[in-house]
């Protein structure tokens, strides 16, 4: 298949169309779920996606190593090339390897205003574009409403729409009668885009909680495949 017909056929563009058309230019979005549901996996092909349209991205991870998020990307991009049997493989994927960075902070007495400038320093110093960023590991539980709010300030001057992963506890998974869990209450006024994983044991669910506007219940009709980590239409 070639690149083209794969990006127009991507289960994405189902779950694009769930948020009317996409996160969007200095939105947040937040994939939220307990430890090991399947979060970075996620991040990893909604980035991978934006990498397969050309399109540059920026990976910021708070984990203390990087190498397994490598390992994820090349995990996969070799699932989307087997499964859509993509036309020249190798060179797509030298060509995403090109467009992708991958930043690395520990959030352990480092100001939100240090990684803005990091992330500054990348875009226009660097002359790197960033279409796409993804933060994998960033414990909201240890920030607070204004640091988010810089995320957010940056977010809108630098044009880039950014993805979130939060890990959260089973028990504060959500509040009565908005589904939005605990810790991400306080941010919310920041964040365009809210979704939850949960373990279906053959699939992990993804449900939309709030949609740029509205706080809603809905299954967006795609799940995560826990054996090829890929997001996938529903049968």
């Amino acid at each position: 298949m070639v690149r083209k017909e794969l990006v127009k056929r991507s289960p994405l563009r189902i779950l694009e169309k769930s948020i009317h058309g996409g996160l969007g230019k200095g939105n947040i979005a937040v994939i939220a779920s307990p430890k090991g549901i399947g979060k970075t996996a996620c991040l990893v092909h909604i980035a991978t996606d934006s990498l397969l349209q050309g399109k540059h991205v920026i990976h910021v991870s708070f984990s203390a190593r990087t190498d397994h998020i490598i390992a994820w990307y090349e995990d996969i991009f070799r699932e989307i090339a087997r499964k859509r049997e993509l036309e020249g493989a190798m060179e797509v994927h030298d060509e995403t390897v090109r467009n992708r960075v991958i930043m690395n902070f520990n959030q352990e007495g480092m100001q939100v205003e240090q990684i803005v400038r990091s992330l500054r320093a990348m875009i226009e110093g660097g002359n790197f574009a960033a279409d796409q960023i993804v933060v994998d590991g960033y414990d909201f539980s240890k920030s607070s409403p204004a640091d988010f709010k810089l995320l957010k300030e940056f977010a809108v001057q630098a044009g880039s729409p950014i993805w979130f992963s939060a890990s959260i506890l089973e028990a504060d998974m959500a509040l009565p009668g908005k589904d939005v869990p605990a810790v991400l209450e306080p941010y919310m006024e920041f964040v365009s885009v809210l979704i939850t994983l949960a373990d279906k044991k053959e699939y992990i669910n993804l449900q939309l909680v709030k949609d740029h506007v509205n706080y809603t219940k809905e299954d967006l009709h795609v799940h995560l495949d826990p054996k090829t980590l890929l997001i996938v239409e529903e049968d």
